[in-house]
Order: C-alpha cells, then structure tokens, then sequence
C-alpha cells in the first residue's frame, strides 16, 4: 500500500480524494493544520499531497520546510491560480502542482508517474548517463554546448530534469520565467521547433497528443 501524506483544510475535498485513491490501495493521512502535518512522521510516508491555503502556514513555507529536512515527493493541489505561485512552488522543490478543480484519475495518473520515476533514481539510476547535462545557465548535448535563447533554455531544461516523463504543456508554460502566458500554445510550439532544429537528433523531444511533450 502506498501511504500518503496529505495537508489540505478543505475536509470534505480531502475525504473525496481519500475514497478514491482508496480503490487504488492508496492511503491517505490528512492534517488540516500545517503544524502538525509537519509532525506527523514525514520520513515514513511515500508522498506529500500539499495545499497552498493553510490557517497559520503558507502552503509555499511548508514546501520550503519539507524540501530541506526530507527526500519525499511533492506534489501541490492549490485552487490558487497565480503563476507566480506555481513557478514558487516548483522552484523551491517541489515535484507537480496540480490546480483545483481536478478529476482524482488525474491526481492518480501524476502519485503513480511520480513515484516510478522517484524510485527509479533511489535505486541509483545514473542520470548522468543522458546525453543532456545542464551547467549553470548552459544545456550540453553530446558534450557540445547548445546556444539558447533564454525561453528554449527553460524548456529544454525542464524536459532535461524529467527525461522520459511526459510534461504537459501547463507545466512547461508555468515553468518558465519568459514565456507569454497569452501566446503560450503558438510560443511553446515554435520553441520547441527551434530547440529541435538545434539537435543533430531532434526526435529526441516527442510530442505527446493532446498533453505536452517529453525528452526520450
């Protein structure tokens, strides 16, 4: 059984999720206050579902906190819509950010992708065998460095640090910190041509219908 550490003040939205994941063999444990999530035993749960509106904590300070004291997973469900709180979210570690309202099979779909590729890494898979490596401000294939303009940079780099995982187009448009929100289907599309075009392989980045994209 997958055990699932959930802090969210919305009981009646929580208990719904619980029912659901429950047919999954999922179990979730759910703390209204913050505080006491955060002394609820973190290391013996698999997961952390996060919300972002928390009486007495900000969710994004909770992050923070889970981040540099434990190695577990982090996904944030937040009814904020915010940009700037997305890109926090992500920046200070954590490893989705699922906006309400959503479908559960969603919240599914991200615990079961998440954890495969978490468990994948803690069993030492070497992700410096890639043929990608991100130095600073600079992405190298193959060992050549690839010259970037500042928006293919922050989306090849995301697609780099989830290789293999698909990256819906929300996640990659949110991520990144030069991307207009208001052209992002036309400005994600012609980025990610331009970023192939700059690889001796562009089949490398894969467009998955109807979802986003991913690096294989």
């Amino acid at each position: 059984m997958i055990n699932i550490l959930m802090i969210e003040d919305d009981t009646e939205f929580a208990e719904l999720l619980s029912e659901y994941l429950a047919q999954h063999d999922i179990k979730i444990t759910n703390y209204e206050d913050p505080y006491l999530g955060l002394s609820a035993g973190v290391k013996k749960y698999d997961l952390l579902i996060l919300d972002l509106t928390l009486p007495g904590m900000d969710g994004l300070e909770v992050c923070k906190e889970v981040v540099q004291k434990y190695n577990i997973p982090i996904i944030i469900s937040s009814a904020r819509s915010d940009i700037n709180d997305k890109v926090q979210g992500l920046a200070l570690g954590a490893d989705d950010y699922l906006p309400k309202p959503y479908d559960p099979k969603e919240m599914y779909a991200r615990i079961t992708s998440l954890l495969r590729r978490y468990h994948k890494t803690q069993q030492g898979e070497d992700i410096s065998k890639s043929d990608f490596e991100i130095k600073g401000d600079t992405i190298y294939f193959k060992g050549g460095a690839l010259f970037l303009t500042p928006a293919e940079f922050d989306v090849l780099s995301l697609l780099v640090k989830h290789q293999g995982i698909t990256q819906s187009r929300e996640q990659i448009i949110n991520t990144s910190q030069t991307m207009s929100i208001d052209s992002q289907g036309k400005s994600l599309d012609v980025i990610i041509s331009k970023i192939r075009s700059k690889l001796d392989d562009p089949k490398r980045i894969q467009a998955v219908r109807g979802i986003g994209y991913k690096l294989v």
